[in-house]
């Protein structure tokens, strides 16, 4: 039985690999990380982007069998963009001023050479670039909504933190489980939404369109993580709270709507620690795509 286990392990793995395709040539990737890329068949001009971002002691592969959003995205036309971390915990760096500056070197740099890459290649569709994340991933996400802003239309992220959340100093390598994850660093929505626009001074917008799901029993980045983040960009997105909707998209989950819903939407799940599962249907639905 064990060996049958290891060899059905085995073939997962080759699957998920064979399914995604590495690209070594995407630019100079000053932060060293690894791009895979699944394209649908006889992939379309002008299609969409979606970057999907794993946590940490993750990778491309594993993210990739770890949800059906590669099924429902290849149904849109959309091309796939897997990055995978090669650092330490195999986390996302979402804290040194490398990756907190537009090109300074950092994880975000690097992932928006692969979204160049990719948007060369395949004649893919600029204003429909969009990111799912989980944990690191989330952070991630968050962090290249916030510093390329011109880059991406929208993101769906789990578990994560607020941009800029997870900064440290100069010189300090960053730490997954600093105060940040677990809730010490409290802004007003205000302070928050100024870290965000202090990474592009010039920018007018439109700012990225906001999905954000979190577990209510989430330990490891503790729920009030989800209280920061939509301090945040509803402060961006100079939209208010207007209502609840229980048990949506199904039980246990509560749908928090800001403004109409189109540019900042959050997802509280009671008794779900850490991470909230994928939901790749709402968010297609929610890119609109």
């Amino acid at each position: 039985m064990l060996l049958t286990n290891l060899i059905l392990k085995a073939l997962v793995i080759e699957c998920a690999n064979a399914a995604l395709t590495q690209v070594t040539n995407f630019g100079s990737n000053p932060a060293g990380i690894q791009m895979w890329v699944e394209v649908p068949t006889n992939v379309a001009p002008q299609a969409p982007i979606i970057v999907a971002l794993h946590g940490c002691h993750g990778s491309a592969q594993g993210y990739y069998k770890d949800n059906n959003l590669p099924t429902l995205a290849k149904q849109k036309g959309a091309i796939l963009v897997y990055p995978s971390s090669t650092h330490d915990l195999l986390c996302w760096d979402c804290g040194t001023k490398k990756s907190l500056t537009r090109d300074g070197g950092g994880d975000s740099q690097s992932i928006v050479q692969m979204v160049k890459y990719a948007l060369s290649k395949y004649s893919a569709d600029p204003s429909r670039i969009y990111i799912v994340g989980t944990s690191s991933g989330a952070m991630m996400g968050n962090v290249l909504a916030a510093v390329y802003p011109d880059i991406f239309a929208a993101a769906s992220v789990y578990s994560g933190v607020a941009a800029g959340c997870m900064a440290v100093p100069n010189g300090t390598p960053p730490n997954p489980y600093d105060p940040c994850a677990l809730g010490r660093i409290i802004k007003t929505s205000q302070e928050w939404g100024n870290v965000v626009r202090g990474y592009n001074p010039a920018f007018g917008g439109p700012w990225p369109r906001m999905q954000i799901w979190h577990g209510t029993s989430d330990d490891t980045v503790v729920y009030q993580s989800l209280v920061e983040e939509l301090k945040q960009w509803g402060n961006v997105h100079a939209v208010s709270f207007a209502k609840n909707t229980t048990n949506t998209p199904e039980n246990n989950y509560t749908r928090m709507t800001y403004g109409d819903g189109s540019k900042l939407t959050g997802y509280s799940v009671k008794g779900v620690g850490h991470t909230v599962p994928v939901h790749p249907t709402q968010a297609l639905s929610f890119f609109n795509l």
